[in-house]
């Protein structure tokens, strides 16, 4: 098992699990509001609906800039896990506060609260194991 574990696919995995970040935020500065089906938005809310998109997108771009050297990134990746969690816990309280979201959202919810935690201790573990000295 150990072996799947590597660094090389953790990298992989990483540029995978970043296509979501970064094409929502793209799709969401481009369509707006009308990404996730709202039509006729108003531009004040599709202004906040981009200025937010934008921040998905550089958490994405800031995920792939550590995949070169992904074992060195270990603060880094940890910060940006913890601002996915904190916008994950959002969307949860908004399910309790206002009701289950369409499918993508629920997706979304996967990656922030299961995905980007479980690739945070796989790079420690890189992290952990290159100092060892542990291929």
């Amino acid at each position: 098992m150990r072996a799947f574990f590597t660094r090389r696919n953790l990298q992989i995995a990483v540029a995978l699990a970043g296509l979501v970040p970064v094409g929502a935020g793209l799709a969401g500065v481009i369509e707006g509001p009308g990404f996730v089906g709202q039509a006729g938005a108003v531009p004040d809310l599709t202004s906040h609906f981009a200025y937010l998109s934008g921040l998905l997108l550089a958490i994405g771009l800031l995920f792939y800039g550590m995949i070169p050297r992904i074992e060195r990134h270990g603060k880094r990746f940890r910060l940006l896990t913890s601002i996915v969690v904190i916008g994950g816990l959002s969307r949860l309280a908004s399910m309790v506060l206002h009701g289950a979201p369409g499918v993508s959202m629920l997706f979304g919810l996967m990656m922030e609260l299961v995905v980007t935690p479980l690739l945070c201790l796989w790079q420690a573990r890189i992290s952990i194991d290159r100092r060892a000295g542990v291929n």
